[in-house]
């Protein structure tokens, strides 16, 4: 499933406690995962009885933002879990802090 998102909207992982808010996105469809499944719009439909993918279950962790190898996507994870968002099957990366200028 490919979804289009907007910034602001909240994913659910189906499988566990992940949940990732859109900070960025490209204005075209993608085929997002979060720990190698298709996500969720609600975490009412969410059943943890599943398993993590292997390979996408490097933990997703609180306050990171996570883009994709071009950096039009970027994820936010609002709540730690065990799995990994990925587009394509590529497991995002965490976005790297940028350095402040020097104060002098």
């Amino acid at each position: 499933m490919s979804l289009t998102l907007k910034p602001g909207a909240r994913l659910f992982s189906a499988v566990c406690t992940t949940e990732l808010m859109v900070v960025k996105t490209p204005k075209k469809e993608l085929a997002i995962t979060v720990g190698g499944v298709e996500p969720l719009l609600s975490a009412a439909g969410r059943d943890t009885s599943g398993a993590v993918a292997a390979g996408h279950d490097a933990g997703c962790a609180i306050g990171k933002r996570y883009v994709d190898e071009s950096g039009e996507l970027e994820l936010l994870c609002s709540k730690a879990g065990p799995g990994v968002p990925a587009v394509d099957g590529v497991v995002l990366t965490i976005k790297d802090a940028k350095n402040l200028p020097a104060s002098d």
